[in-house]
Parts: structure tokens; sequence; C-alpha cells
């Protein structure tokens, strides 16, 4: 399960490095390394879950000024 999680949110960190190289948008680049790299250091498809829910909300929070 872990293993199908990392290629999901990989794929949703390259299109968030896709994004960021085209918008010239560095947060966007950061996150999109940090969802690709982080589903290889943790082992529980929960914990897995909740990280990579909040990467991804993470840039979008921070383009929307929400805080």
């Amino acid at each position: 399960m872990t293993l199908l999680l990392g290629l999901v949110f990989g794929v949703i960190g390259s299109a968030y490095i896709v994004y960021g190289k085209r918008q010239y948008e560095p947060w966007f680049l950061v996150i999109g390394f940090a969802l690709i790299i982080y589903p290889y250091f943790i082992s529980s498809a929960l914990l897995t879950i909740l990280v990579g829910v909040i990467l991804i909300l993470l840039p979008v929070a921070k383009h929307k000024e929400w805080f």
C-alpha cells in the first residue's frame, strides 16, 4: 500500500515541479521535491497519506494567502 501511495504522491510532486518551473514559483518546486522524496522515509500508510495531504495543501494555501 505504501508503494502505491508513494507512486501517487510522486506523480503529484512531479506535477508541482513542472508547475513551479513554468510559473517561477520556488515554493511549488520545494514541495514537489518533498512529495517525491518523503514516502521513502515513512513506512505507515496512514502517516504517508497525512503528510502527503498536508504537503499538497501547503503551497495552495500559501498561494491563496490563507496563512
